[in-house]
């Protein structure tokens, strides 16, 4: 088990950007494929980047595809989410889970919220038109 711990959060502006971080302790990072969640107000988690185990594969929603990277530090046990050209569809809390690999053993990205097994508590993001 991988404990997660996300930062970057914040109030910006339509058109800003914005980086999160997710730092994770507890288990060998590189072993954990990573993505991204997030939910809005009112709606069900959405998936929202992926990434390999290692980098060298990601994965993006339609919706942020162009707009967001999402990459990783594995000598420094950290997620990134930056995120460009924000509009206020974005407003969400954000969420990093990592996939144990017990369950995943693949080194491809986890676009299915099932396959994960340790979350963050999430930070939130508002974007203001």
């Amino acid at each position: 088990q991988v404990q997660l711990v996300e930062s970057g959060g914040g109030l910006v502006q339509a058109g800003d950007s914005l980086r999160l971080s997710c730092t994770a302790s507890g288990g060998t990072f590189s072993r954990y494929a990573m993505g991204w969640f997030r939910q809005a107000p009112g709606k069900e988690r959405e998936f929202v980047a992926a990434i390999s185990k290692l980098g060298g594969m990601t994965w993006y929603a339609d919706a942020v595809k162009g707009r967001f990277t999402i990459s990783r530090d594995n000598a420094q046990n950290t997620l990134h989410l930056q995120m460009n050209s924000l509009i206020r569809d974005d407003t969400a809390v954000y969420v990093c889970a990592a996939t144990s690999p017990a369950t995943w053993a693949a080194d491809i990205p986890v676009i299915n919220d099932a396959q994960y097994t340790d979350w963050g508590q999430g930070t939130p993001v508002t974007v203001s038109s």
